[in-house]
């Protein structure tokens, strides 16, 4: 059978799909299962192990214990019968052509109405330690005619042939067919990829639109020096390193950053790699969703998103997930994100587009990167018209070409610059194994991470087993007090929120084991909301800061030495200018406003910042000395 026929004889359930750097299309066919949780994705064992291409919608975030508002959309899984390589270029030219005109176009939210929303978002959720950053998005919305016989096949198929065209530089391209549930996308992003053992995520933030006269350096130069778009980037990353501890043994490293260059956009990248030997389920569950389009913290994200979008986001933000059969006897996982994506149904389109609010966010600003993206979507499968003569010059400065803004020397000197920021303790190889962990400086003590709703203790936990501590995380609801008291070292984690909450049950349940804690005199770390509940049960005044100090770098006093630290806070411990104790605690406090950045006194040590953070060039060595201070009274 040609390719020709293969693609005219295609019915009601299948996937296209071009992956980055491919010159062939990948046609999967098959059944079609809806499961209820991703541990249901039938993937079969030994000799029966099936090949599944999986839609995970958003909604499985509550899989993790998180809030969504629940659409019904259903996690489909198509199992794989017939996975065929085909030529790019004869599947291109056996796809309809013809334009697919769209009827009663535009957003659900006016720009008015989005613009409010992220402002209150600003106020609410950021300006009150809500979380350090959150994607809102809003839905640009059609119609399509469907009098036509097989309308939604037809125009499935004619868009991705317009992005197989027209659009450069996507992760995956894809069209996924089924009853019910047609989407047809280019995502730019890996989510996460476990293949032979190894767990690759590729976290992309900040958006470049290129302008009409086509990229420049100057321009290019301009957005890569935002401090918006730069810490915007920093705080997914750390977002994405909390996932990665979670799954890997080794916590992740990370290298780039890179630029990804797409037809119309240019974003920043770094790539995340680990070892995991978990199944590839559970790391897709462990790492759902990505921060690019949710938020960090995650969990709180997920509130804020409940709180502030109108309705539920069906596929926005989920992924597409291919399991394949591989020889060690599992899967391999491939799962990039649904973004730059078209939904269809019943006739009905649907293009959501998000922003991410941070608190440098302008929303005149925010407005104006929903309406770009969801042009570029609308461009790329040529709903809108395209700007030839821009694309001519896009595809003359293709990476690879010699000739685009992105290979000239000093933007690549200013995008390497940025690892100039970041702790090395993320970024080199790490001495590893059991030699090195019972040389460690606490080897054999152990410890108990208390997590306050943040997953930075994944990093922490991961830092401290690194200077040699057998450690547990334990959320802060399920936390066991006899485990607690046995442990050498307990860690009262990070949080959202006001450390002041009298109606919070989470800032209750900290407050009672740090109390509980200090009774005892065992040795004690409080971090970032937990030093400031610590601080607070020392006699110490605890405020808002004039402005959130989200996903900010600062070099600070820390007991006689300078350390340079990422903070994620809203709120701070305050003494008067030049204290430097307060009752059995000494104080490390800002000599001008007083803003205390650790404390430590009989077995106790705490610090308001992450140590745990790529923001903490010093986070290494900062918690050896408050880890080694709070143990040296046993």
């Amino acid at each position: 059978m040609t390719t020709a026929d293969r693609i005219h004889a295609l019915d009601s359930s299948f996937v296209l799909l071009a992956r980055e750097g491919s010159d062939s299309v990948e046609l999967l066919t098959g059944e079609i299962v809806d499961v209820t949780n991703l541990a249901d994705i039938p993937l079969g064992t030994g000799d029966e192990r099936r090949e599944v291409f999986s839609l995970v919608p958003y909604r499985q975030v509550r899989e993790r214990g998180f809030e969504a508002q629940d659409d019904g959309a259903p996690l489909r899984c198509l199992i794989v019968d017939e996975h065929l390589h085909l030529p790019a270029d004869e599947v291109r030219a056996a796809l309809p052509a013809d334009p697919i005109p769209l009827q009663d176009g535009g957003f659900d939210l006016s720009d008015e109405e989005y613009a409010t929303i992220v402002e209150r978002v600003i106020a609410d959720e950021i300006g009150r330690g809500e979380g350090a950053n959150f994607v809102i998005r809003r839905d640009y919305t059609a119609r399509i005619d469907t009098t036509v016989p097989d309308a939604e096949r037809t125009a499935a198929l004619t868009w991705f042939r317009a992005l197989l065209e027209h659009e450069r530089g996507a992760y995956w391209t894809f069209a996924v067919v089924t009853p019910g549930v047609v989407a047809v996308g280019a995502s730019p992003e890996a989510h996460v990829v476990a293949q032979g053992g190894v767990v690759t995520m590729n976290p992309i933030s900040g958006t470049f639109r290129h302008p009409a006269g086509g990229s420049t350096t100057a321009a290019l130069g301009e957005f890569l020096s935002s401090t918006k778009e730069t810490e915007e980037l920093f705080m997914v990353v750390d977002e994405e390193l909390k996932m990665m501890s979670a799954v890997c043994s080794d916590g992740g490293r990370i290298t780039g950053p890179h630029l990804k260059q797409m037809s119309r956009l240019t974003h920043t990248e770094y790539m995340l790699r680990g070892t995991s030997r978990l199944d590839p389920r559970d790391i897709l569950r462990e790492t759902m969703f990505a921060p690019t389009v949710t938020g960090s913290p995650m969990q709180n994200a997920c509130t804020v998103i409940r709180r502030h979008e109108r309705k539920p986001r069906g596929y926005y933000s989920g992924v597409a997930a291919l399991f394949t059969p591989n020889d060690a006897g599992g899967h391999d996982l491939d799962a990039p994100i649904l973004i730059r994506t078209v939904y269809l149904k019943d006739g009905e389109v649907s293009v959501p587009v998000g922003a991410t609010l941070v608190r440098h966010s302008d929303p005149a600003g925010e407005v104006g990167e929903t309406h770009g993206k969801a042009a570029g979507v609308l461009g790329a499968i040529g709903a809108v018209a395209r700007d030839t003569a821009a694309e001519a010059r896009e595809d003359a400065d293709a990476p690879g070409s010699g000739a685009t803004p992105a290979d000239d020397p000093a933007i690549q000197a200013l995008l390497a610059s940025r690892n100039a920021r970041l702790a090395e303790f993320w970024i080199n190889p790490q001495d590893g194994g059991t030699e090195a962990s019972a040389t460690a400086p606490f080897a054999g003590r152990t410890a108990v991470v208390v997590d306050a709703e943040d997953r930075f203790t994944t990093m922490l936990a991961h830092q401290l087993r690194h200077l040699g501590l057998e450690v547990r995380i334990q959320p802060w609801a399920e936390a066991d007090d006899a485990e607690i008291d046995a442990a050498d070292l307990l860690i009262a984690g990070p949080g959202p929120g006001d450390p002041s909450d009298d109606s919070s049950p989470r800032i209750a349940r900290m407050r009672a084991l740090v109390a509980r804690r200090r009774e005892s005199a065992r040795p004690l770390l409080a971090v970032c909301l937990s030093h400031q509940i610590l601080a607070d049960s020392l006699g110490i005044e605890l405020a808002p800061l004039a402005g959130p100090h989200q996903g900010l770098q600062k070099a600070v006093p820390v007991f006689g030495e300078d350390a340079s630290i990422g903070f994620y806070n809203t709120f701070t411990a305050r003494v008067a200018p030049g204290t430097t104790e307060a009752g059995v605690a000494e104080v490390s406090a800002d000599p001008v406003s007083g803003d205390v950045y650790a404390l430590r006194g009989p077995a106790f040590a705490s610090v308001q910042g992450h140590l745990e953070s790529i923001l903490s060039r010093d986070g290494m060595t900062t918690l050896e000395r408050l880890v080694g201070h709070a143990l040296q009274a046993r």
